[in-house]
């Protein structure tokens, strides 16, 4: 009997595992009237998903690898390209400042916790992730104003403000995390390991994130449908072919330009045991992939906001459905490969 009910237990854990995303996704579409209240606990559950998330790295073991540079290099080229592109030869600014906004928006601050639970290192993206959003408050304020001139804001104002929100979410957990680090080797003489039971908490804070973060993008949507049909469906399957081409693009990337993913002092075992059996090109090919597509969604919103047409918030929108739904299926086939 006891048997039983933990295969019984385990099953679901496993089913939820592979399916939390959409299943979250599903919830915070069909609740969102009652969910929009929620939103001002985003920052709290963030904060601690990272929190717990850099528990698990060394912050020693964080260095610049070879595909970083690379990522982050395609990553602005595509942005300025493709903006320009669809201008030339659509008119559109929506669709062009939407697409656009899908390429430069960082590395989300939750990509290491689906790498770890695919088999990536997440001290690489770990450090790819601090990369992306100080490189894009360096970017953003230079570009969005020739893109929208109306941005009345100089470049250090701009600057300022998107490192006032980029900031603290990033580097005051970071900081945090490495504290406690610190404590616990000095005080027990032994180096500081997240327990295994806490080292899930990431992921479910994440789903519960996305579940407030799916209401508030279904409210933009409901409040935009009728009036901007044609550009909402455009900007949805841009979207769409925009976050395949990056996680594809980041997996190649990675491939071809493995980094080491092990510990200064311990394996990478022991920071996250399912990057172990896997090779090298393996581990960064899945590394890089979240590092390019999985994107800091709620700054993009915020960006689009600030400086962008109103609509333009659709392509940042749009996104978070294909990336949360590109990371289930990812998520799915790798509960079924164990």
């Amino acid at each position: 009997m006891k048997k039983s009910f933990v295969h019984c237990t385990s099953s679901l854990r496993t089913f939820f595992d592979s399916n939390a995303l959409w299943l979250s996704m599903l919830i915070g579409a069909l609740c969102y009237q009652w969910l929009l209240p929620l939103k001002p606990v985003l920052p709290w559950l963030i904060f601690f998903m990272l929190f717990f998330t850099f528990c698990k790295v060394n912050p020693l073991d964080l260095r610049l690898h070879k595909w970083h540079g690379v990522v982050l290099a395609v990553q602005l080229c595509f942005a300025v390209g493709v903006y320009y592109a669809l201008m030339a030869l659509t008119g559109n600014s929506i669709l062009a400042q939407g697409l656009m906004l899908c390429f430069i928006m960082p590395t989300a601050t939750a990509a290491p916790i689906i790498a770890g639970k695919l088999g990536g290192s997440i001290q690489n993206l770990t450090t790819f992730t601090l990369l992306s959003n100080f490189a894009t408050s360096i970017i953003v304020p230079a570009f969005f104003p020739i893109v929208n001139p109306a941005a009345d804001m100089t470049f250090w104002e701009a600057f300022l403000l998107i490192l006032s929100r980029v900031g603290p979410l990033l580097l005051t957990p970071f900081f945090a995390a490495w504290a406690v680090r610190l404590g616990y080797n000095r005080f027990t003489h032994r180096e500081f390991v997240l327990p295994t039971k806490l080292a899930v908490i990431p992921f479910y804070l994440w789903v519960m994130s996305i579940i407030v973060l799916t209401a508030v993008v279904t409210k933009t949507v409901i409040e935009n449908f009728a009036e901007q049909i044609s550009n909402i469906i455009l900007v949805i399957v841009g979207s769409f072919v925009v976050c395949l081409l990056q996680f594809g693009l980041g997996k190649l990337i990675g491939y071809h330009m493995p980094a080491p993913s092990k510990g200064r002092d311990y394996q990478d075992v022991l920071i996250n045991p399912a990057a172990a059996p896997k090779t090298m090109a393996g581990v960064s090919s899945i590394t890089a992939g979240q590092a390019f597509g999985q994107k800091n969604t709620s700054l993009g919103v915020w960006m689009a906001q600030m400086y962008l047409h109103p609509l333009a918030v659709l392509g940042a929108t749009a996104y978070i459905i294909w990336q949360n739904l590109f990371n289930s299926v990812q998520l799915s086939i790798a509960a079924h490969k164990k």
